[in-house]
């Protein structure tokens, strides 16, 4: 049978009608998603104005659906979330963002460093450790390993912690020796607690290697060999501090005034006090000086010397206590009222936040600051 050319000349006409046809309807789509996407900003603008976040959040995931740039769009919605603490929202908008495929590598890992951020303030440690260990390696890498430093910290993980501190410390994001120092000194805790003696003694001694000019150290070594019935070298680590941190001494003062009776090192102790004492008059220090005395003569004169070179407080109350006046109940009234009102002179105010205690820390309960704790008490700074 043979071929009619007919149907050709009737099919090619036919063919191009259907193709100019067809980009007739693409052109109309096009525009009609060009002007949905702008109607879905506006719509997700309005929803957020009045504070329908919900469906804010579902007109701006319909708005990129269409509109790959949008990406800057979820990242500004989700820090926004974050900040007013919709944490729900902020994983929402910065898990959808992960999920597409089109999504550039550089858009991917500040997503994922948006989503650990996520997790973080919302108080998911563990989401949050998960998500920022997948950021090695990339942009966010430095940040990443500062947020874990914080959460072995808050979790108190203090192995986990010294090997992020190493990190940073081997790619020198500023130093971190003295911060590894501290780690080692929980470590030495947590193995004194378990009765562990030998590994708290090596975890000390790597310490004072590591960082000598940190007090903490010295400290913990003195109270180990103490505990331990060195008392000559407990009293040797105090003097060691008094060296290598010699601004720490007020800390130390009153152990090494105990240690040196103990072994009858007074003399050369009581000499390093009082030459301390001399460069900067301490209420610690006086009150060792106080304590070494032989006489107590030489003890109130040690008080009246701190007083001559600085008023206190703190000191005119121990002085008072160890004199006696004539009326002994008046004494005692007044012997009261200067502890009340010296009583919140002994305390330690840290410098980065002001949260005051009674004791000295080496990291402040309140802001978590290392050494932000001076060496002097509230009424000498």
């Amino acid at each position: 049978m043979d071929f009619d050319l007919t149907w050709l000349l009737w099919g090619l006409p036919v063919a191009f009608a259907l193709g100019w046809a067809a980009s007739r309807l693409d052109l109309r789509q096009w525009r009609f998603e060009s002007r949905q996407a702008p109607k879905a900003y506006f719509r997700g603008l309005n929803h957020l104005l009045n504070e329908q976040q919900d469906q804010a959040i579902d007109a701006f995931i319909e708005a990129v659906q269409g509109d790959p740039d949008t990406t800057e769009l979820h990242f500004a919605l989700g820090n926004l979330f974050r900040r007013r603490g919709d944490y729900d929202r902020a994983v929402r908008v910065h898990e959808h963002l992960l999920a597409r495929a089109d999504l550039s590598r550089k858009d991917r890992d500040r997503a994922q460093h948006a989503l650990a951020l996520d997790f973080l303030k919302a108080g998911l440690l563990d989401r949050a450790e998960s998500a920022l260990h997948k950021l090695e390696g990339t942009a966010f890498e430095s940040e990443a390993r500062l947020a874990l430093l914080g959460i072995y910290e808050r979790s108190r993980d203090w192995p986990q912690a010294q090997a992020i501190a190493e990190k940073l410390d081997a790619v020198e994001q500023g130093s971190f020796t003295t911060r590894i120092a501290h780690y080692l000194c929980e470590q030495a805790e947590t193995a004194h607690r378990q009765g562990e003696a030998a590994h708290t003694r090596a975890l000390l001694d790597e310490v004072v290697r590591r960082a000598p000019g940190l007090a903490r150290g010295w400290m913990a070594r003195s109270a180990l060999r103490s505990q331990q019935g060195d008392a000559a070298g407990a009293l040797d680590d105090l003097l060691a501090l008094a060296r290598q941190a010699p601004l720490a001494l007020p800390l130390a003062a009153r152990g090494m005034a105990e240690l040196a009776r103990q072994t009858g090192r007074s003399a050369p102790v009581r000499a390093l006090l009082e030459d301390a004492q001399a460069q900067a008059p301490s209420i610690d220090v006086t009150e060792a000086l106080a304590r070494l005395a032989e006489q107590p003569e030489d003890a109130r004169r040690a008080y009246l010397r701190h007083l001559d070179a600085e008023p206190s407080l703190v000191i005119a109350s121990q002085w008072l206590a160890g004199e006696t006046l004539s009326d002994a109940k008046a004494q005692a009234s007044v012997q009261r009222a200067f502890d009340n009102a010296s009583g919140p002179l002994k305390r330690y105010r840290c410098a980065a936040c002001g949260f005051e205690a009674r004791q000295h820390f080496w990291q402040c309960p309140g802001c978590q600051a290392w050494d932000s704790y001076p060496a002097r008490r509230v009424e000498e700074l």
